[in-house]
């Protein structure tokens, strides 16, 4: 991972950052690029079919050297199973993320740009489009 060196107004050293034009991907498994599998009935786990158009685009993200990194509600009883299906489909990541808190209505906070994309049924390539957001007030 080629990070950048960054430092706040006071010359003290920060987190660093990846180049602009390198994306760190965060994608949701169950529902997403895949059926939505409840933690609840883990027989189905590996009976799923990844979306096709899901495999595509994350490897093709993947060989344009972003960085993916998936990130589940299943809990870590699951990892290896995951970890098994994800290879069974040839995925191609970096690195996956267990416990993702359950519900939806997520609203992430950092010190750092985030950008949210919902996703609707179909992986696309991304387009850039203008939205109201909430923010914090100054």
């Amino acid at each position: 991972m080629n990070l950048h060196d960054r430092y706040d107004d006071e010359g003290k050293r920060t987190s660093p950052l990846l180049p602009e034009e390198v994306k760190n991907f965060l994608i949701d498994i169950d529902g997403t690029i895949c059926d939505d599998m409840p933690n609840e009935e883990p027989e189905r786990m590996m009976a799923a079919e990844p979306y096709p158009d899901a495999l595509k685009i994350i490897n093709r993200w993947f060989e344009k050297g972003h960085f993916i990194t998936f990130f589940t509600s299943r809990t870590e009883e699951h990892r290896a199973l995951t970890e098994e299906w994800l290879k069974k489909h040839e995925f191609k990541y970096h690195g996956l993320i267990m416990n993702k808190p359950r519900g939806g209505n997520y609203h992430w906070i950092d010190n750092n740009m985030v950008k949210a994309t919902q996703f609707k049924g179909k992986f696309t390539d991304l387009v850039v489009r203008t939205h109201d957001i909430e923010v914090f007030k100054d």
